[in-house]
């Protein structure tokens, strides 16, 4: 991460990111399964509605945050369709081992950086 960059699990960041996921959930703007913040990128599984393009509600989003918390995202983002409930399972435990796998924490349920509507008792 380039010198001065705050780090996206910046406690005021972090928790402001993980807000606007819950909001953006209960707008039906998206459909979020699974949100979590790393130092530097972020890891999401979310689905959209028919009528909006995926492309405008992530730009919408990023360019709140850019305005409102002062991060500087990246152009562009990785999507990948994710076809059944085997690959879904898959992408969630490699996005949840993340923290562990980059040495951040020693268990996937000790990262305080997610969002998980199904393990989220206020979802």
């Amino acid at each position: 991460m380039p010198t001065g960059v705050a780090a996206l699990t910046e406690a005021t960041i972090g928790a402001a990111l993980l807000k606007s996921v819950k909001h953006y959930n209960q707008r039906q703007r998206w459909w979020c399964s699974l949100f979590l913040l790393m130092p530097d990128h972020l890891h999401a599984l979310l689905s959209f509605p028919k009528e909006l393009a995926m492309s405008r509600i992530i730009g919408e989003w990023k360019h709140f945050h850019a305005v409102q918390t002062r991060v500087s995202w990246q152009d562009g983002y990785f999507d990948h369709r994710i076809r059944n409930a085997r690959e879904h399972d898959l992408k969630a435990g490699y996005i949840r081992q993340n923290p562990v796998v980059k040495g951040l924490c020693k268990h996937a349920a000790d990262w305080p950086w997610v969002w998980e509507p199904a393990r989220t008792i206020d979802a």
